[in-house]
């Protein structure tokens, strides 16, 4: 379930950057703009108490964590998964949009295609407030991912598999998350992504460079051959594999070590560098191993996101992972 594209792409290409891709559908008639996205960080993405929110800087290092971190490879670098530009003719990285209270609400239908099955169980059910000229991940290839967030009133809207039809959306899943509160899908669903947990809230994305900090854990991927049968809190859905203390479950997280020296690196990189020591990388989904996501953005120097790829597992360790949830 939601194996990344580019699981395949880079068994292809070894170390050639490869990035993930996403496209709007421009030839769709919207009669609302679509709001400027830097607005978004000005509006609470979760209370506080949130355990997304959570500062894992002082947190205990599980016992597990070197078995873990050795097993998907301890002298792998982070690849970000996000850029400037277009990679095969679409931008880097998982997009989103701004809407406020105005933009109406389309139906949404689930069903399941060539790519993956129909979630629409374990699903919010619509109309979502999602521009239909809304930007598809990948324009319609791989995981087609739509965010759209709704500034006016706290509320994120999320699909997976998506295609636009007709007057509304086709996807295989979706899921809406009230910014407000701390909430969380009931136990055993998904979510638009694998682990039942929000895409939006762990995307880097350069807004939050603009303002300075990133404060919040960053959404990252491994092979499924490497991801525990089971989910720690606050992911809510496994997918099948193994059960061994060399593998990751899903929600677990990553923290970049407290003495990793950081001042080579630009600016921006040691933005993101730093929400690694504090928050953390969070395991979302399958994909690639040690893929962080983020979304496009035209400011982004692809050039020197690349030396985030110097940045070895090694350098990591395993937050104490807590008790696992073995079923769906």
């Amino acid at each position: 379930m939601k194996t990344s594209i580019f699981y395949w792409a880079i068994c292809c290409m070894a170390l050639t950057f490869v990035f993930s891709c996403s496209k709007s559908n421009d030839n769709i008639d919207d009669p609302i703009p679509i709001g400027d996205i830097s607005d978004i960080e000005n509006i609470q993405i979760f209370l506080s108490n949130h355990p997304i929110n959570m500062d894992i800087s002082n947190s205990s290092v599980d016992v597990n964590s070197d078995l873990i971190i050795n097993n998907i490879g301890s002298d792998r670098g982070i690849f970000p998964d996000f850029g400037s530009g277009e990679y095969q003719g679409s931008p880097i990285g998982i997009p989103y949009v701004s809407v406020d209270g105005s933009q109406p609400k389309v139906p949404i239908t689930f069903r399941g295609n060539s790519y993956d099955d129909n979630y629409g169980d374990e699903s919010d059910q619509g109309p979502f407030p999602i521009p239909l000229n809304a930007p598809i991940e990948g324009n319609g290839a791989g995981d087609s991912h739509i965010i759209s967030v709704d500034v006016e009133n706290g509320v994120l809207y999320e699909l997976y598999n998506t295609t636009q039809v007709g007057s509304g959306f086709e996807a295989s899943s979706a899921a809406v998350f009230n910014l407000n509160t701390v909430e969380f899908r009931p136990d055993g669903w998904t979510s638009a992504d694998a682990a039942g947990l929000p895409i939006f809230p762990l995307l880097v994305r350069y807004p939050e460079i603009e303002k300075g900090v990133i404060d919040h854990p960053i959404r990252f991927t491994v092979n499924r051959s490497k991801i525990y049968e089971g989910y720690v809190h606050p992911a809510r859905h496994l997918v099948s594999g193994n059960m061994s203390d060399e593998l990751l479950p899903f929600g677990g997280r990553l923290r970049l070590k407290a003495d990793y020296d950081i001042s080579g690196f630009s600016e921006i990189n040691k933005i993101i560098l730093t929400a690694m020591k504090k928050y953390g990388l969070m395991l979302a989904d399958v994909g690639s191993d040690m893929f962080i996501t983020g979304a496009p953005h035209e400011k982004w120097d692809n050039d020197d996101l690349k030396n985030l790829l110097q940045v070895t597992l090694d350098n990591f360790e395993v937050i104490e992972l807590g008790t696992i949830t073995l079923d769906d």
